[in-house]
């Protein structure tokens, strides 16, 4: 029984964070499309009706990404009813991550509803994606904590750090970006990799400061990632954190050639929309590399205790 309610568990926790993924990029479609107040500023009712009309376009892409929202609360309630009864006396530690979920899914819900009542104010709408990307955290750690099993250990050390280090980069790398579309930075710097000719268009006002700005952050997290894979490599062994640290490269490389793409295209939606999906696939990686870390050296701790304990009792036996 334990091990199929912990089997269901994993299922509905893994379509619940792939769901969260989806419901970041069609919020993303949401923002590029300008669907924010396709229903009004009216929720959960869209104009004042259930179902939006049939012939407003931006009606119905906020609407479908509330009914995405809202799928995503059934299957996070599932999970969490799941973990109540699977984990609540073992791996406490996967319990604690699925509340934190549910408790970041009514925030961010709460958030979405007030984004939608005031107008799109640029500070919520970041806040609201902020704590979309906390819940994709939340729920990977749930994940990984009831499916991973170590099969490596190893002392924690700077690689550890620098793992956590980049995955707060990334997540800061993506509210800078939402800060970009928020103010109307978006084509602020219709060039790509220059702004307006410029490498530091400090003069060129307030717009250009702030989209060149989230640009050196993403190349921030870029040198960053790159140390992060070079260390990884050398002192790790071959594992998953070595898989996981490399697509989470390619992942903000492609992410990067989008957002070039995107300022290219003069902010065309498909590219707007997949610089966040490869935004979100990159902070989810890093989530991922970091909870690996944590578990393969916390193991080894768990380990150390075990033999401590097992060479304690021994001495009393045989002083006994």
């Amino acid at each position: 029984m334990a091990a199929q309610r912990s089997r269901m568990f994993f299922g509905l926790a893994l379509t619940t964070a792939l769901l969260t993924i989806g419901l970041i990029v069609f919020g993303a479609v949401v923002r590029v499309t300008d669907s924010g107040l396709g229903c009004g500023n009216e929720w959960p009712l869209c104009d004042g009706t259930i179902f939006p009309p049939l012939d407003n376009v931006n009606a119905w892409i906020e609407w479908l990404h509330r009914l995405f929202a809202a799928t995503i609360g059934l299957f996070g309630l599932g999970a969490l009813i799941v973990a109540l009864r699977a984990y609540r006396q073992a791996n406490r530690f996967v319990l604690w991550a699925t509340l934190a979920a549910a408790a970041l899914f009514v925030v961010q819900s709460a958030l979405g509803a007030l984004v939608v009542i005031y107008d799109l104010p640029p500070t919520m709408v970041t806040l609201h994606l902020g704590t979309s990307m906390l819940l994709l955290g939340a729920l990977l750690l749930a994940v990984i904590g009831a499916k991973y099993i170590p099969h490596v250990r190893y002392d924690r050390d700077h690689v550890t750090l620098l793992a956590y280090v980049t995955a707060a980069l990334a997540l800061v790398i993506i509210l800078t970006g939402a800060l970009v579309r928020g103010s109307g930075a978006t084509l602020a710097c219709p060039d790509w990799p220059l702004c307006n000719g410029q490498v530091l268009p400090f003069d060129q006002g307030q717009l250009q400061v702030v989209h060149v700005t989230h640009r050196f952050a993403v190349a921030g997290l870029g040198l960053t990632l790159l140390m992060l894979v070079w260390y990884v490599y050398r002192a790790r062994p071959a594992g998953l954190v070595r898989t996981l640290s490399l697509l989470a490269l390619v992942t903000y490389l492609s992410q990067a050639a989008v957002g070039a793409f995107f300022v290219w295209s003069s902010a065309a939606p498909l590219w707007g929309a997949a610089h966040v999906g490869l935004a979100a696939g990159t902070w989810a990686l890093l989530i991922c590399v970091s909870v690996v870390d944590t578990i393969n050296t916390r193991a080894l701790i768990g380990q150390e205790n075990a033999e401590n304990a097992e060479w304690k009792l021994q001495s009393n036996r045989s002083r006994s």
